[in-house]
C-alpha cells in the first residue's frame, strides 16, 4: 500500500474527504519526525512505540577497495517497537 492508496482509505473509513485525510496523514508523520529528532518516544497504544536510538561509530570495508578500512560516525536511526494487539493480529489471534 502506498501514500494515495492510505489516504483513500482513511477517507473512507473516517467519513472525511480526501484532502482532510492527506492533511491527517501528513501531520501525523511530520509530528513523528519532530518528535523522534527531539529524542522523544511516540507511543500509540496497541499499536506500537516510534523511538530515536544512537547507533554508535563502528569500523567498516569500503566497498570500492575492500583492503581499504573506513570509519563509520555515529548517527541516530529510527526504530519501531509493535504492541501487543499488533503482534497478537499477525499471529493470527484476533
Amino acid at each position: 500500500m502506498n501514500k494515495a492508496a492510505l489516504i483513500e482509505r482513511i477517507a473512507a473509513e473516517a467519513g472525511v474527504s480526501k484532502k482532510d485525510s492527506e492533511r491527517m496523514l501528513e501531520s501525523l508523520v511530520k509530528i513523528i519526525i519532530s518528535e523522534l529528532k527531539a529524542g522523544n518516544e511516540i507511543t500509540i497504544t496497541g499499536f506500537g512505540t516510534f523511538l530515536s536510538r544512537t547507533r554508535h561509530a563502528r569500523g567498516g570495508v569500503n566497498p570500492q577497495n575492500p583492503s581499504e578500512r573506513i570509519q563509520i560516525p555515529e548517527v541516530k536511526v529510527a526504530k519501531f517497537k509493535t504492541g501487543k494487539t499488533l503482534k497478537d493480529a499477525l499471529k493470527g489471534r484476533i
